[in-house]
């Protein structure tokens, strides 16, 4: 049991994290701007764990918005959501010093701009975020002696993979700003990593380069809230099956591939959660070491066979266009994930039936997102 900062935790993934990490009675802090994220999220991993909202909400450090709950046999709080942005001193701190100044542990770094193609349009705003973001946040974290963390990097930073499956020793050479961002931070922190002198601490840092997270809690409580037309492919198949959009444009039918679509390496949200959980779990039981291990099933899936899967399971249709490649699109990527396996003893246990009923069930559950 740990105290924990959250960076974007009430993001897709990072919301699922904090349901995990609750279940494992860790006490978690979240540190969101709402630019990816929703307050709603977080009621909701809340109303899951079993905890209630406290009284005492409103503002803290003067002007940032904060919301508590905790179990309802405790006083203590369990799960605080502070309203701020990682690039932003002052809000990090306050996030070291809510719960009356008990220590923070550990940080998992979810915050970040995601998306491939607004990256490509706009470079400055990702390198801004991602990177200097991430500089504020590891700065501020050896000002409190805090130096174990858990980023969430992605095999983007990969680009143009020279072998499928994707071993971790593979080049980084991403081939798109997202990807360049999440490497240079990778790169930010192996540095600290070998920065520590003989008679300092060392820090403790796993770098988790997850592939194509998809999915829902089972529940259908949480799940992937898309801002606009989605940019993933089972959040886009999902809108379709639902009618809220006419088709879903698959880019490229001629990849060398069985059918000719792109194969990826599907991973359930929470199968990513609960890897980030154990390597969470092995940093602090561990001496100051940096990991670097890819996030994935092992199992690569074409667009079509994702459609096909999904309709078959769902009993719904997925009306589909075949269209043009995308530019930086590959045909494969799919993980080796024998180092997590190895290293945490960690291994993906949903299948791509559980993967399209639990992102269907949120869907039909959640129509609109959190907006509902």
């Amino acid at each position: 049991m740990a105290n924990l900062l959250i960076t974007g935790g009430a993001g897709y993934i990072g919301s699922h994290a904090c349901f995990t990490l609750l279940q494992q009675d860790h006490t978690l802090v979240v540190v969101d701007d709402f630019s990816n994220g929703s307050v709603d999220a977080l009621r909701a991993v809340a109303t899951l764990a079993g905890l209630q909202s406290e009284p005492r909400q409103g503002l803290v450090g003067g002007s940032n918005r904060c919301w508590r709950w905790r179990a309802p046999t405790s006083r203590r709080t369990r799960l605080s959501l502070i309203e701020g942005d990682i690039r932003r001193a002052q809000d990090l701190q306050i996030a070291f010093e809510v719960l009356d100044e008990e220590p923070i542990a550990a940080v998992l770094h979810f915050a970040g701009l995601k998306a491939v193609a607004e990256s490509v349009a706009k470079p400055l705003d990702y390198w801004d975020v991602n990177v200097s973001g991430s500089r504020q946040l590891f700065d501020v974290m050896a000002e409190n002696h805090c130096r174990t963390v858990v980023f969430s990097s992605s095999a983007t930073v990969y680009g143009m993979a020279e072998s499928v499956p994707i071993h971790e020793s593979q080049p980084v050479r991403p081939i798109n700003p997202y990807g360049q961002t999440k490497a240079a931070v990778e790169q930010m922190l192996q540095d600290l990593a070998a920065s520590a002198g003989p008679n300092e601490p060392g820090w403790r840092i796993a770098c988790l380069r997850y592939f194509n997270p998809v999915g829902a809690h089972e529940s259908g409580a949480i799940g992937e809230d898309p801002d606009g037309i989605p940019s993933n492919l089972l959040p886009l198949i999902c809108q379709v099956a639902s009618g809220q959009l006419e088709r879903l444009e698959v880019y490229g039918s001629d990849w060398p591939t069985t059918d000719g679509t792109g194969v990826r390496d599907y991973i359930h949200v929470m199968d990513l959660a609960e890897g980030h959980c154990a390597a969470l779990q092995t940093l602090l039981a561990e001496p100051p070491q940096m990991l670097t291990l890819n996030l994935g099933s092992g199992q690569g899936h074409s667009v079509l066979e994702m459609v096909k899967a999904f309709e078959r399971i769902n009993g719904v249709p997925v009306p589909y266009a075949l269209c043009q490649r995308r530019a930086g699109d590959s045909a494969v990527s799919v993980a080796d994930p024998r180092g997590a396996q190895g290293r945490l003893g960690w291994s993906t246990r949903r299948d791509l039936a559980t993967i399209c009923r639990d992102a269907w069930r949120w869907q039909q559950q959640n129509p609109l997102g959190y907006s509902n």
